[in-house]
């Protein structure tokens, strides 16, 4: 797959289109291939354009979000699905997740929240790849890693090539540790490549968030040693 994440925007009211889009293509990997005002027309283009992902509206005309949603499971048609709408009560939210929606934000929301929730979403594009084994640390990551926005939003303007949930991840599994940790036992820790760890503990540590220790064995290179740094 590409990292390049085509998204139909489905959403009746032109003027929170139009936000939503300018909101979504400020972030780099997301690119929006085609927008609709309804369900009916959403469900066209989602066969049309066969987009990875669809950001939808649950109060629109002739056919509402449910069952749009309802209708792509029913014909499996494979993309996933993020909810933004004003519906906020528990019955219609439940019926949401309880078909795959990814997520669920309800209006009005900030840029962060939404921006935490595509992050979190290419995170996941990012690991789970069709004919691909993954380990149970991996899945673990990806289904329960910063379930909470309030915990988990990204802490820093995250430079091109790096992902902030991914950082987030590093960053905390780091805290969480009683010494310093090597780039390898990181990547093992959260379910990563090594080389992936160790571009991510470098980044940090030239923020000086991190800092090193070397530590010098009997035969061999001295291995870098991340923890964080003291206030």
């Amino acid at each position: 797959m590409t990292n390049e994440i085509r998204v139909l925007l489905i959403e009746d009211d032109p003027m929170v289109q139009e936000v939503n889009k300018q909101f979504i293509e400020r972030l780099p990997a997301f690119k929006i291939v085609d927008t609709a005002s309804n369900g009916l027309e959403g469900l066209e283009k989602i066969r049309q354009s066969k987009p990875d992902l669809v950001i939808l509206d649950i109060f629109m005309p002739s056919l509402n979000g449910v069952d749009t949603l309802y209708q792509i499971r029913k014909e499996q048609i494979d993309v996933d699905v993020i909810i933004i709408s004003a519906a906020n009560d528990q019955k219609t939210i439940r019926k949401m997740m309880q078909n795959g929606a990814f997520d669920y934000l309800i209006k009005p929301f900030k840029f962060d929240r939404l921006k935490h929730t595509l992050e979190q979403y290419f995170a996941f594009r990012m690991e789970v790849e069709p004919d691909h084994q993954i380990s149970q640390t991996q899945l673990d990551r990806i289904l329960f890693q910063n379930k909470t926005h309030s915990e988990a939003s990204p802490k820093y303007d995250v430079p091109k090539g790096l992902n902030g949930a991914t950082l987030e991840q590093v960053t905390k599994f780091i805290k969480n540790q009683p010494g310093s940790l090597s780039a390898e036992e990181v990547a093992d820790g959260i379910g990563i490549a090594r080389v992936t760890a160790r571009r991510y503990l470098e980044y940090l540590h030239g923020e000086e968030v991190l800092q090193i220790d070397v530590q010098y064995g009997s035969i061999g290179r001295p291995v870098n040693r991340y923890r964080l740094k003291k206030p």
